[in-house]
């Protein structure tokens, strides 16, 4: 018999265990002061208002299986809806507003939602493309009037008195969520999450990092509210926009951290960025935060630096898990451990090391190829050291992407009755079993020569001192590509005319010429900024560059 598991129950859990303490801190102004002032619920409260929540949507007619998209300013309201539409056996449909419009509509589109439950500009968005969204019958609008819409209002939905609620008994299985990639590296495609994947997260995530109930976290990214409240972690929501952490104002995140003794704070490494500088130029430390979490991409050395500086507590460290949103976490790597082991590799071209991997996960290098793969059976494992396809299995690997079957079958590999999954990235194994990162498989350059990886070849050029960022690309068609590396100079480096351009190229070429894994680069363009993508700010979205390159070379 499988096994009936709801991930609202963690909630229910630490509602149980700590009734008193505070759930989730919500900024809700200033004072005449100027003083910062704060709303809150406690564990007790959270679960109670997501109970009577669970009973409206299922008064409303929601039968376990209802898709409903969740589009809401992270705060009280969506941490208690997203706990109440667990409990009420929904699929959430969580969409990152950054994609942008149209890929925004296509990812509706292929889920063909039962209902919206979102801020009145959704709602009306909704309202006016009602041919789109005809089976959208459950609507739910969340701070703010209800106006010419259908649907109820979050305090509508609220109702009475508490009632305590039972909820849906799903299955381990059973559909949790959709939650669509970025779009970043290629078309968003929603990843299907079950109940036992969320609880095998935060197992995970609580184990490997030591979390304990009665800490105080600062997420930067909503998603993480929600593991907090099951591990019975008091949530701090920062006063920013997180679909852009590259414009956080890093005043209100210390603002934050001081008001409420946050001990553990999670982000991009944009948000870090901007924070670590910050710090820096006004000789503040952070004693009362004892980890850092980051994810999203790679952390950059200068930031690992920053942010080492400024905790202040013995044993206080920034973390990077490495992983995706169909399988995270997969590996780990601290901050220390990068500057005192891994750096100066990754310096030379050894690619990024993201550490090694979580319990329960298991992780191997495979050669490159771009076909499905039918079976595990046909796969080719790498020795150590050969940089090849990563694939991971577990309990936090989701199985397939909703609605998507040719894109299922490309990303996982059969095994039994288990599966792989198919990170897209390229990287390998060192001799102690830490995990080394070179990029994504479909930037790869191939030329005359060989594969070239953007990771190793990028650190080579981001050595010289007037650059900020690279990017390698390929010009022409496979196997035959030209390699161009593409530099975004620091702020006021930018090459003035032809003669310091020339400058400029010759001592890159010099550069080139001095590693074997970019001896053969000897085309060099300039471009005052690289597009990246717009939630973390420092992945360099390379497919747009590569047609550029070539309108450039003519």
């Amino acid at each position: 018999m499988t096994e009936t598991l709801n991930i609202a129950q963690r909630l229910r859990d630490s509602a149980e265990q700590y009734p008193f303490q505070r759930a989730v801190v919500y900024p809700a102004g200033r004072a005449e002061s100027g003083r910062r002032t704060y709303s809150h619920l406690t564990f007790e409260q959270l679960d109670q208002e997501s109970d009577r929540l669970a009973r409206g949507i299922f008064r409303m007619g929601v039968t376990p299986g209802t898709r409903l998209v969740l589009m809401v300013r992270p705060g009280l309201e969506f941490i208690a809806l997203t706990f109440a539409l667990f409990k009420a056996g929904a699929v959430i449909v969580l969409i990152d507003p950054g994609m942008g419009r149209s890929n925004i509509f296509r990812c509706l589109e292929k889920v063909e939602p039962d209902g919206f439950v979102a801020a009145p500009i959704i709602q009306a968005i909704r309202a006016f493309y009602v041919s789109r969204f005809r089976n959208a019958r459950y609507n739910i609008t969340v701070g703010g009037r209800r106006w010419f819409w259908n649907g109820l209002t979050y305090k509508q939905v609220l109702g009475g008195a508490w009632q305590p609620f039972e909820m849906t008994p799903t299955k381990v299985n059973d559909p949790a969520a959709i939650i669509f990639t970025s779009g970043s590296t290629g078309p968003p495609k929603g990843v299907l999450y079950e109940h036992g994947m969320f609880d095998a997260q935060v197992d995970l995530l609580r184990n490997f990092y030591n979390i304990q109930p009665g800490e105080i976290d600062l997420p930067g990214f909503p998603l993480f509210a929600l593991f907090n409240s099951a591990m019975g972690v008091t949530t701090v929501i920062p006063d920013m926009d997180p679909t852009i952490p590259a414009q956080v104002d890093p005043e209100k995140i210390i603002e934050a951290i001081a008001d409420q003794g946050i001990t553990q704070a999670f982000g991009s490494p944009a948000i870090w960025n901007r924070v670590g500088q910050y710090c820096e130029e006004k000789g503040i430390n952070i004693p009362s935060i004892k980890r850092v979490l980051s994810a999203g991409a790679p952390v950059p050395i200068h930031v690992c630096q920053r942010i080492r500086k400024i905790l202040t507590t013995s044993g206080a460290d920034l973390h990077t898990p490495y992983g995706a949103t169909e399988s995270l976490p997969i590996a780990s790597i601290s901050a220390s451990e990068v500057l005192d082991r891994t750096a100066e590799k990754s310096r030379r071209g050894a690619g990024t090391c993201v550490g090694r991997t979580f319990p329960k996960i298991r992780l191997k290098i495979i050669e490159i190829i771009d076909e499905p793969i039918a079976s595990f059976v046909a796969i080719h494992e790498l020795p150590r050291g050969e940089i090849g396809e990563i694939i991971v299995q577990g309990p936090v690997v989701t199985r397939e992407y909703f609605r998507s079957s040719e894109e299922t079958t490309a990303a996982k590999i059969p095994d039994g009755n288990r599966f792989w999954h198919r990170m897209g990235d390229v990287g390998y194994l060192d001799k102690d079993g830490c995990l080394w990162f070179c990029g994504r498989k479909t930037h790869i350059v191939v030329t005359q020569y060989g594969r070239m990886f953007t990771v190793p070849c990028e650190a080579i050029f981001n050595e010289h001192p007037r650059i900020f960022r690279n990017a390698l690309v390929g010009v022409g068609q496979k196997p035959k590509q030209n390699p161009v590396i593409i530099v975004e100079p620091d702020h006021g480096q930018f090459p003035s005319n032809g003669a310091e351009r020339m400058r400029f190229e010759q001592e890159l070429r010099d550069l080139a010429i001095g590693n074997p894994l970019t001896i053969c680069i000897d085309t060099f363009l300039f471009r005052r900024t690289l597009p990246v993508d717009t939630r973390h700010n420092v992945k360099i979205l390379r497919e747009r560059l590569a047609p550029w390159a070539v309108q450039q070379l003519g």
